[in-house]
């Protein structure tokens, strides 16, 4: 890290840029109730009214501008509003577009002015045929264009003004042309991706910046315009770029703002497409050890064990990050998914791990989730079943209810519109439409909670109930409801003497295995109302602490108000033997199945990689898991006693990291129970 890498690192960790940002009571969302004011029309005025509010200004040495000068964004329609919207259809969360990851590179390519003269040539086609949806969509998508190309024009001459002379001169020719150098592109980029928060998306994914960014990188190293050292200091500013503004950004925490990055991976020819860029995106984020952007690496059988090394010198810095996807089980299961392969080997990921596709998804990955452990609650309590295979029909019956439920719920979708993401979205200009309304894919991902401990219940109900016969359901019912009260026995014989999930032991494996291929099932067939399909996957986001609050205890021996586990992994607290055993008991599923991704997680202790031995020996398991199909991993270098202390003294810990679910953040800055819960996560050795 330069030195002046590292004074500008320092001044954003210090938020002394907070200086700069100033309060604006907005009055657009009341302005436009009373004036009925269209959809797009809003959003095209707010856009604009947020980027002219935007004052230009600069870091100490910074080389990459754009900067959030207005804390808030302005709403765009009133409480009473989106209440009477709501009524009427689904609005996930604050109901815009986001979550997904848009086409950057084109507009990198070929710049503004020309999308502006293409944007201009389509609204005189609509104006022609009387398009009125069109018309109404290009009008506020060339307004978005424009109100970038005036903030970019203010910081241009601010920059001249100020004797900035280099950024002068590359916003002189960014965002109005294409870019010609690796600087001019990633300026590029930290435009095009700031005004996409500044017109109310959120959770706006990087995706494949490595394959995009690559031919810029590589010209200017070729020509002798940039060394490596030089190529790294560029990305090392623009990585920190996202972490200016990253506390303004929408999330259920601070750091949970979807700033993903992909790296490697296939083509879309299908060759290895891991280049100098990708290794070097790697080795900046290890330097840097800041939340933002979280890094993800694409890897197969055929990866080397130094790249899957390099990950791991990045996992022991205890950022949560990479997280590893497997294209030798992802691609695959694209196409079974229904995407074209060429699109399925371009995948990516949105905010925090959910596979989409750059450019041309509209997916909503995210829509909703299936708890397991309330499923095999509900069937402990109604069913009749004499034998334990009756009584899993129960629960298949139980998660095909729940899938029943969920997708009535979602039977119409709607977004707000998002004229100027739209542009950045393949065909939207040409088929005059914003993103919206949907794109080449419009998939709904499902997410499934708690598989471990509904796979360690079902292990209890089976050996309890069915073949050691010692009490019935609603005995075990009762038992449940009272936390086990009186009962410290039983309690003791869920805990310690049945199966457990992460063991390898396949008795209770392969009744995880069967929950997820019922889970799979129960969408099977299902489409939604934007004519998409259903994907399930093994990922919880917030519903860990959510849904476990939703349920008592539960017959594995959790007691009420303790969380599930996050993602895919073992349940809190349970012995296991060791992370190879963990790997052993997550890939006995058929993972191509539920495929909306979710990580298998694993907490280290971060003694594992403290030796250069320990590194090889990470990467190995990293590679153990990619031979047995795994198809996402996560894991995380933690200390425990660090964290307690952290706890006690926030202030001797404030650039702490950690992995909360699909996101890191700053452990000072989480609610408790999310720090409670990432403390109570069993830490594993490697031998």
């Amino acid at each position: 890290m330069t030195p002046r890498i590292q004074a500008l690192r320092d001044f954003i960790l210090a938020k002394r840029h907070a200086a700069l940002r100033r309060d604006v009571d907005w009055q657009l969302a009341e302005r436009f109730s009373r004036e009925s004011t269209a959809p797009e029309r809003r959003a095209a005025e707010g856009l604009r009214a947020m980027l002219a509010a935007e004052q230009p200004a600069f870091l100490p040495g910074e080389r990459i501008a754009f900067l959030r000068t207005v804390k808030q964004i302005p709403d765009l329609y009133t409480p009473a509003e989106m209440e009477a919207l709501r009524r009427g259809a689904y609005y996930h969360e604050k109901g815009c577009v986001f979550n997904i990851s848009p086409d950057y590179a084109t507009t990198i390519r070929g710049g503004l002015d020309a999308r502006r003269a293409e944007i201009a040539s389509r609204l005189q086609r609509a104006e022609a045929e009387r398009d009125d949806a069109a018309i109404a969509f290009l009008t506020a998508a060339l307004s978005g264009v424009e109100a970038v190309l005036d903030l970019a024009e203010r910081y241009r001459a601010a920059a001249q003004a100020q004797g900035l002379t280099e950024i002068a001169q590359i916003l002189a020719r960014v965002p109005r042309q294409g870019a010609t150098t690796f600087h001019e592109a990633l300026q590029f980029l930290r435009i095009l991706h700031y005004t996409l928060w500044c017109e109310g998306e959120y959770h706006n994914g990087l995706g494949r910046f490595d394959q995009y960014m690559w031919p810029y990188c590589q010209a200017d190293l070729a020509a002798g315009r940039l060394t490596a050292g030089e190529a790294l200091e560029l990305i090392e500013e623009f990585f920190l770029s996202c972490n200016r503004d990253s506390d303004l950004y929408i999330g259920v925490q601070q750091g949970d703002n979807g700033q993903s990055l992909m790296l490697g991976g296939a083509g879309r020819d299908g060759k290895d497409a891991f280049n100098e860029l990708s290794r070097l995106c790697l080795k900046a984020s290890c330097e840097l050890a800041v939340i933002d952007p979280k890094i993800n690496l694409r890897v197969n059988a055929n990866t080397p064990l130094d790249v899957l090394e390099a990950g791991t010198e990045l996992t022991s810095k205890g950022l949560g990050f990479p997280q590893y996807a497997n294209d030798d089980v992802v691609i695959p299961a694209l196409v079974k998914h229904g995407y074209a392969p060429e699109d399925a080997r371009d995948y990516t990921v949105a905010a925090c791990w959910e596979f989409i596709i750059p450019g041309c998804g509209m997916d909503i990955p995210n829509i909703g989730a299936v708890s397991f452990p309330a499923v095999v609650d509900h069937a402990m309590r109604t069913s009749q079943a004499a034998t334990f295979e009756a009584f899993m029909a129960d629960v298949r019956a139980g998660l095909m209810a729940e899938a029943d439920r969920l997708s009535a719920a979602f039977a119409t979708v709607k977004i707000l519109p998002g004229p100027f993401v739209s542009i950045l979205c393949d065909g939207r200009v040409a088929a005059g439409r914003d993103v919206c309304e949907g794109n080449r894919y419009n998939n709904f991902g499902i997410h499934g909670t708690g598989l471990s401990t509904a796979a360690d219940s079902l292990a209890a109900i089976r050996q309890l109930v069915f073949e050691e016969h010692a009490l019935g359901l609603r005995a075990l019912a009762a038992a449940v409801d009272s936390d086990f009260a009186g009962q410290p026995e039983l309690l003791a014989k869920v805990r310690f003497n049945v199966p457990k999930m992460g063991n390898a032991e396949s008795s209770v494996d392969q009744l995880g295995k069967e929950l997820l291929n019922a889970f799979a099932d129960s969408w099977v067939g299902r489409k939604n109302g934007r004519g998409g399909i259903y994907r399930c996957g093994t990922g919880s986001a917030m519903y860990y602490i959510w849904h476990a609050k939703e349920l008592h205890a539960t017959p594995d021996g959790r007691l009420t108000g303790q969380p599930f586990a996050a993602n895919y992994a073992p349940s809190l607290n349970v012995p296991v033997k060791g992370p190879v055993s963990v790997i052993e008991s997550f890939t006995v599923p058929d993972l191509g199945r539920v495929i909306n991704g979710g990580p298998l997680t694993i907490e280290i202790h971060d003694s594992a990689f403290r030796e250069r031995d320990g590194i090889t020996k990470v990467a190995q398991l990293v590679k153990y898991f990619i031979d047995r199909s795994g198809h996402q991993l996560q894991l995380n270098a933690i200390n425990r006693d660090q964290l307690r202390d952290a706890q006690a003294h926030p202030e001797a810990h404030r650039n702490l990291i950690v992995r909360v679910w699909g996101w890191s953040g700053y452990f000072i800055e989480l609610d408790k129970p999310y720090q409670d819960h990432i403390i109570q996560r069993v830490e594993l050795a490697v031998s």
